[in-house]
């Protein structure tokens, strides 16, 4: 495991874009998704849940999720998440937009 790292401030929408391609891989409730952000990075990210189930309530009200209620392996009550069409659709417009930013970030950050 990967010393800590100061705590990473996420920028507008990255959060949202990440919970979005993490429900690629299958519905999952909210702390599943935490914990597979957190995997998926490498511990480096560790997810808040006061900012992930506001992001969760905006996506599903966006029509980017469908969320149902159902009984958790542990017998309690869990909101399970699944990615809609239209939140696929906007997953690949997030991503094309994460990797203009990204380059457009590393092209200012070279050496000179």
């Amino acid at each position: 495991m990967k010393p800590p790292l100061d705590r990473l401030e996420l920028l507008q929408g990255t959060l949202e874009m990440m919970i979005l391609r993490t429900l690629l891989l299958g519905p999952s409730n909210g702390y599943q998704i935490a914990k597979t952000i957190e995997q998926m990075s490498d511990e480096v990210l560790q997810i808040d849940h006061g900012s992930l189930y506001p992001a969760l309530h905006r996506l599903e009200k966006r029509g980017w999720l469908a969320g149902k209620w159902s009984v958790s392996d542990t017998g309690r009550k869990a909101r399970n998440y699944r990615l809609t069409a239209a939140g696929r659709r906007q997953l690949l417009q997030e991503k094309s937009k994460w990797e203009r930013l990204a380059g457009a970030i590393a092209r200012v950050m070279r050496p000179a």
